[in-house]
């Protein structure tokens, strides 16, 4: 088989089609999250916390001091930003939040599939039990 042949059946299995769909779909939701987060939940704590922009807390690591982050960024200063940081242990904490509530949802679902109580033994398999128990004896 030719190199493109194996390719095409790798590709075209169904494993790897349901990955690339989730990955676009994960990179999506990701990028639905981050504006979430940096829009709507960061604004509200930090207006809660007093008026405070996240995004814009950080630490200047050199001698020099800047009047904003940008400035420090544009001129190439060791910054730590913690507050971007901040932002992001948010999103992630969501984003588990969100995942956790998804796969708890399906086993919900997969144990409602589930059957409801096994079939019932045949008289032939209790019969050769009770032959079983009694040689045992």
């Amino acid at each position: 088989m030719s190199f493109i042949g194996e390719f095409k059946e790798f590709a075209m299995k169904g494993n790897v089609v349901d990955l690339a769909v989730a990955v676009i779909i994960g990179g999506a939701f990701g990028k639905i999250v981050d504006s979430f987060v940096k829009d709507i939940v960061m604004p509200i704590i930090g207006q809660l916390i007093g008026g405070v922009d996240f995004s814009q807390l950080y630490i200047n690591l050199s001698s020099t001091p800047y009047a904003t982050m940008a400035e420090a960024v544009k001129a190439g200063a060791p910054l730590i930003q913690y507050g971007v940081f901040i932002n992001t242990v948010v999103n992630f904490v969501i984003i588990a939040l969100a995942i956790f509530m998804a796969v708890k949802a399906m086993s919900k679902l997969k144990k409602a599939e589930a059957p409801a109580a096994p079939a019932a033994t045949a008289e032939d398999i209790l019969l050769l039990r009770q032959i079983r128990d009694s040689l045992n004896k």
